[in-house]
């Protein structure tokens, strides 16, 4: 049985904290769409939904989306390919509770990302940054590596997350980054656009 120490991360308000490389922390620090920065960044960027569906939230994401404890919650999960590589894995989490009124696009983005409603919807409010080095065994990077085929390379992973809220609705993203992401290159953006 895996210790609860790696299944559980710790969180930081500063991507400092993680002490991760130069180029690896321009990434986690991208202000604006992460989605706008990869397609930037590559000839060719596309969403592959993993699945989309209901799921039991992780303890570590409960608290942060208003559950009181581990909950059944709309799960999605997408791999975001840039030249036909994964660089990073994206999985949301959305309360039972909310409504289509909340987040309407929701069910039906399929390949599309969802960066593309979250930035240009003027009623989502994106909360604050945290930051996290996630070790094997962690349910996020056991996800990947299963999405991956088995095939998953390294032992720690940067990652992101961030609860945006529109209405009543919270969502939370978490955005793992593969270190094939680096081959991207740096690609500034301005911290006005989106």
């Amino acid at each position: 049985m895996r210790s609860a120490s790696l299944r559980r991360a710790k969180w930081h308000r500063h991507a400092d904290a993680l002490r991760a490389p130069a180029t690896m922390r321009d990434w986690l620090t991208t202000p604006g769409s992460l989605t706008a920065r990869l397609v930037k960044s590559s000839a060719a960027f596309r969403v592959r939904r993993l699945h989309q569906q209901a799921a039991l939230c992780a303890l570590e994401e409960a608290g942060p989306i208003g559950l009181p404890r581990r909950e059944r919650v709309w799960e999605r999960e997408v791999l975001l390919c840039c030249d036909g590589r994964p660089v990073v894995f994206g999985h949301t989490v959305v309360p039972m509770s909310a409504t289509a009124a909340d987040w309407p696009l929701f069910s039906a983005l399929g390949e599309r990302s969802l960066g593309t409603t979250l930035f240009y919807d003027p009623k989502v409010v994106r909360g604050t940054l945290e930051f996290a080095r996630l070790r094997r065994g962690h349910p996020l990077v056991d996800k990947l590596d299963k999405a991956l085929g088995g095939e998953l390379q390294g032992n720690v992973f940067y990652a992101r997350r961030c609860v945006y809220r529109r209405r009543q609705g919270l969502l939370m993203v978490t955005e793992v980054f593969l270190p094939a992401v680096l081959d991207l290159g740096a690609t500034p953006i301005t911290r006005n656009e989106t």
